[in-house]
């Protein structure tokens, strides 16, 4: 991992995910959360402080450039936390480990996103939900077609990220029921489209 990638991004992540309307879907997403919590792309911890009390929390990222931004984000909301730098396409943890899984503007960067949505599906309780809040693919047709044009361009500048998934088909083609709770057009969304936020259980 270059120095870009380790130094640079993770403070340009930071800038670019805080904000009002996207601290409110943090919020609404993560109220739902309970029990043993598993959160895959925890990136800089922008989601420490919205989680509730007493919950069980693991978060992993696969970027260690991150760690540091995340360790004083989960310092400042009280909040005690197993970190660990690995992928979401291999996760060391047993099977049916976890009451609820977290990804947030994840599933867009993830290289394998298959493999992960298996891995989430793995390592999810039979009665758990996953929690999410994901960017994707628009809805207009001439939308879609600029956002396959710049993937290519834009996945080496955001660590990853693919402007052209769409979220919910992955989750569905993954097994799970996806439940849309809600849509928020930013900015920039007639490039990266709107942000979808919801739950989804396993089937």
């Amino acid at each position: 991992m270059g120095l870009y990638d380790r130094v640079l991004l993770p403070r340009l992540v930071d800038l670019a995910m805080r904000g009002p309307d996207l601290d409110h879907v943090r919020a609404t997403v993560l109220s739902a959360a309970r029990g043993r919590v598993l959160e895959v792309g925890f990136g800089t911890g922008l989601n420490a402080r919205h989680y509730p009390k007493g919950v069980e929390l693991v978060v992993v990222d696969d970027n260690p450039g991150m760690s540091d931004l995340a360790t004083a984000r989960l310092a400042r909301a009280g909040l005690t936390a197993r970190h660990e730098v690995v992928s979401g396409e291999r996760l060391p943890f047993a099977d049916h480990r976890f009451d609820t899984v977290v990804v947030t503007f994840t599933l867009c960067s993830i290289d394998d996103v298959d493999a992960a949505i298996r891995e989430v599906r793995r390592v999810i309780a039979p009665d758990g939900r996953v929690l999410f809040a994901e960017h994707g693919l628009a809805a207009a047709p001439s939308t879609q077609a600029w956002q396959r044009r710049l993937t290519p361009l834009w996945r080496p500048l955001a660590g990853g990220c693919h402007l052209d998934r769409d979220p919910e088909a992955l989750l569905a083609a993954g097994g799970f029921d996806v439940d849309v709770a809600g849509r928020l057009v930013l900015p920039s969304g007639a490039i990266t489209g709107s942000v979808r936020f919801g739950s989804a259980t396993p089937r």
